[in-house]
């Protein structure tokens, strides 16, 4: 029986979750299989593997051959480097602390680039959180100038209304008073 380390669709339409599964090369997508050893979220921001490292390498060293995204995830996670140091203790190259010391080296870097991206999104999040609220204060301060505008130019009406009424009483206060000089 040719056995395939697949993915498993879970999830939501538009919010795809998928389980590394092993099953029966013959066994559709979603179907029967025989172990899950673990689980894929591409969602996240960088995407989440969560991986029993143990099994997925026994299962590459038995024969289960991998799906091409599966296989890019297990290279990801050090499944094949792994198996590719432990081919070389087996052929006498180095020892087993020396292979272990290398993935370790590895996995910190790994790790460390990981840790990096996520610093880089979070420092990205902010600065667009931050120019957003630059450009918001920027169209606040603009619309505030414009009511102030407005405002002044509403008082500078009205005080030349009053200017223009005050002018047109006196204007007819003076000839009431002639009139009756002249009677």
């Amino acid at each position: 029986m040719a056995t395939k380390i697949r993915l498993q669709r879970g999830g939501r339409k538009g919010y795809a979750f998928y389980s590394i599964v092993i099953a029966d090369a013959r066994a559709p997508r979603d179907g029967k299989f025989t172990e899950k050893i673990g689980s894929y979220n591409p969602n996240t921001n960088p995407a989440t593997v969560d991986l029993n490292f143990d099994r997925a390498l026994y299962w590459v060293e038995t024969g289960a051959q991998p799906t091409d995204t599966v296989r890019n995830l297990l290279k990801g996670e050090g499944v094949y480097l792994m198996k590719h140091l432990r081919g070389g203790v087996k052929k006498g190259a180095f020892d087993e602390a020396a292979a272990q010391k290398k993935f370790d080296a590895w996995k910190d870097a790994k790790v460390k680039g990981v840790e990096a991206v996520r610093e880089q999104n979070a420092k990205a999040k902010k600065a667009a959180v931050n120019a957003e609220l630059e450009a918001e204060k920027k169209i606040n301060e603009e619309i505030a100038k414009k009511v102030a505008e407005k405002k002044a130019a509403e008082a500078a009406a009205k005080a030349e209304a009053e200017a223009e009424q005050a002018a047109e009483e006196t204007a007819t206060e003076a000839p009431v008073e002639e009139a009756p000089a002249e009677a």
